[in-house]
C-alpha cells in the first residue's frame, strides 16, 4: 500500500459525535415515518424512507467515513465529498418529506416545548419564507459553490479543521436551500410556477459546467497546496485536478439535468394522464406550518 495512503488511514479517527448525530437523526425519522406510514401510507410510502436513509448514508460517506482522510491528499476525493454534500444527500433527504416525520419521531415533550413555539414565532416564519424563496436559494447555492472554491478559501479549509467544517456546513445548508424548490417536499407549497424550475436547474448546471471547465482546462494548478502532497496512484497534481473537474462536470450535470427532464415530461403530459412524479410535488398541500402543527399536536396527544 502507498505510504501516503497508509499514513492517512493511520491518522484518521472516526468522528464519533458526527456518527452519533447521523444515527440519531435516522432513528428519529424512522420512528416518525413508521407512525405516518401506518396512518397515511399514500403520503409516506416506503420509498420515502429509502430516500431519506440514502441521504443520511451519503452524508456518512462524505463526512464520517475514511474518505475524509484523503481529501487533503487528492482533489478528486475532496470534489467527491462536495458532490455528496451538495447534489446527492440534500435532494434525497428532502424527498423523504423529513419535516413531519421528524416531528412525529421526537419525544412528545420536546415536540411540544420546542417545535410548537418555533411555529408560533412570526420571526421564524418570515426567516423560513425568505430562506426558501427560490431566487435566494439559487444565489446562496452558487455563492457558496464559487466562494469556497476560490484558492484562498479552499486552501484555508484544507489547513484548518474548523474552517473545513464551516465549508462543509455551508455547502450542505445552501444545497438544502437550492433543492427545496425543486423537490418541494410535502407539505410545502410552491412559490414559483413549475416551469420556472427548468431555467433554475439549467442555469445551475451552467455555472457548474463553467467551474468544472476551469479545473479541467486551465492548464495550471489552481490549489498549489496539492503540489506539496506525496503522489498517490500515479496522479500528478494537475492530472488530479483534471479528474476532479470531470467529477464535478459529468455527475453534476446528470443531477441537474435529470430532474429538469422529469419536470418537463410532467408538464408536457396530457392533463388526463398527468400525475405527480414520485420526487416532485402534487398541486395540493396545506403548507409546512399547518402540517407540522398537526404533527406536533399528534405527538403531544400521544403522551
Amino acid at each position: 500500500m502507498n505510504s501516503a495512503i497508509q499514513t492517512a488511514f493511520d491518522s484518521w479517527t472516526p468522528p464519533f459525535a458526527t456518527i452519533a448525530m447521523l444515527l440519531l437523526t435516522a432513528a428519529i425519522y424512522a420512528r416518525g415515518f413508521a407512525r405516518l406510514h401506518r396512518q397515511v401510507p399514500e403520503r409516506f410510502p416506503v420509498w420515502r424512507l429509502a430516500m431519506f436513509m440514502g441521504g443520511i448514508a451519503a452524508l456518512f460517506v462524505a463526512i464520517a467515513s475514511p474518505l475524509e482522510a484523503f481529501d487533503d491528499l487528492l482533489l478528486q476525493i475532496h470534489m467527491t465529498q462536495h458532490l455528496l454534500l451538495m447534489i446527492v444527500a440534500p435532494p434525497l433527504i428532502l424527498a423523504g418529506a423529513p419535516a413531519i416525520a421528524i416531528v412525529r419521531g421526537l419525544p412528545p415533550t420536546i415536540a411540544k416545548a420546542i417545535v410548537g413555539p418555533l411555529l408560533r414565532s412570526s420571526r421564524v416564519r418570515r426567516l423560513f419564507a425568505w430562506l426558501t424563496e427560490p431566487l435566494v436559494c439559487w444565489i446562496a447555492f452558487v455563492a457558496a459553490t464559487w466562494g469556497w472554491h476560490l484558492p484562498a478559501t479552499f486552501q484555508l479549509a484544507l489547513r484548518s479543521d474548523g474552517w473545513h467544517v464551516v465549508e462543509h456546513a455551508c455547502f450542505f445548508t445552501t444545497a438544502l436551500m437550492f433543492w427545496y424548490p425543486v423537490i418541494q417536499p410535502w407539505p410545502s407549497v410552491a412559490r414559483w410556477p413549475r416551469w420556472a424550475m427548468l431555467p433554475y436547474l439549467l442555469l445551475a448546471d451552467g455555472q457548474n459546467t463553467i467551474l468544472a471547465a476551469l479545473f479541467m482546462f486551465s492548464g495550471r494548478l489552481i490549489y498549489p497546496v496539492y503540489a506539496t502532497m506525496p503522489p498517490i496512484a500515479g496522479f500528478t497534481p494537475l492530472g488530479d485536478q483534471i479528474v476532479a473537474g470531470a467529477i464535478m462536470w459529468v455527475p453534476g450535470s446528470i443531477f441537474y439535468l435529470v430532474p429538469a427532464v422529469l419536470i418537463m415530461l410532467q408538464m408536457l403530459a396530457p392533463q388526463s394522464l398527468r400525475s405527480p412524479l414520485p420526487l416532485f410535488p402534487s398541486p395540493e398541500g396545506r403548507g409546512v406550518r399547518g402540517e407540522v402543527s398537526r404533527a406536533t399536536e399528534h405527538s403531544a396527544s400521544a403522551r
